[in-house]
């Protein structure tokens, strides 16, 4: 059975992409200075997912060009909207069966990386990817109302059918 933060994962995940429906390629690449372009958002999300549930948790890293292009304290970027999603997509695509194997005894442990644990445990990582989409969709609703969209997804969607509380 899929662990219930996996599955809040992934209710979140399909929040983001209901969030940035119908956003234009021309409109993803617009910067309000000092608030990233949008299209970097989608790049930054994946880039968290691939350093956590692939390059720290299985040693393998398939977009390395993620972390200099959208990484945390990079220069901002531009980068086109369909390449994003593109990274976007295999990244989780990738990630889901490493968190499908997931289970309430993983949550406490660390990863260890370098022969070093991960200062977080696995969880606690897990609760960082969902705050962390959660805090980037705010900031493109933002930038989605100063590009003057309005009836704009009210948030949180269908938490009560799609993702209601699960025990653990």
């Amino acid at each position: 059975m899929t662990h219930p933060l996996v599955l809040q994962l992934r209710f979140t995940r399909g929040e983001f992409v209901r969030g940035l429906k119908e956003v234009t390629p021309e409109e993803a690449v617009r910067r309000f200075i000092p608030i990233n372009s949008l299209s970097w958002m989608i790049g930054h999300v994946a880039h968290l997912e691939q350093a956590y549930w692939l390059t720290r948790a299985q040693g393998v890293t398939p977009l390395p060009e993620l972390r200099d292009l959208v990484g945390f304290g990079k220069p901002a970027t531009t980068p086109p909207l369909e390449d994003m999603w593109a990274a976007w997509r295999q990244i989780t695509a990738a990630s889901d069966p490493y968190l499908d194997t997931l289970t309430n005894d993983h949550m406490t442990t660390h990863l260890v990386i370098n022969e070093k644990p991960h200062p977080e445990s696995i969880g606690t990582m897990l609760m960082r990817d969902i705050y962390h989409y959660w805090y980037h969709l705010g900031e493109a609703q933002a930038v989605r109302q100063l590009l003057g969209h309005t009836n704009l997804p009210v948030f949180v969607g269908a938490l009560g059918t799609d993702a209601p509380y699960t025990p653990e």
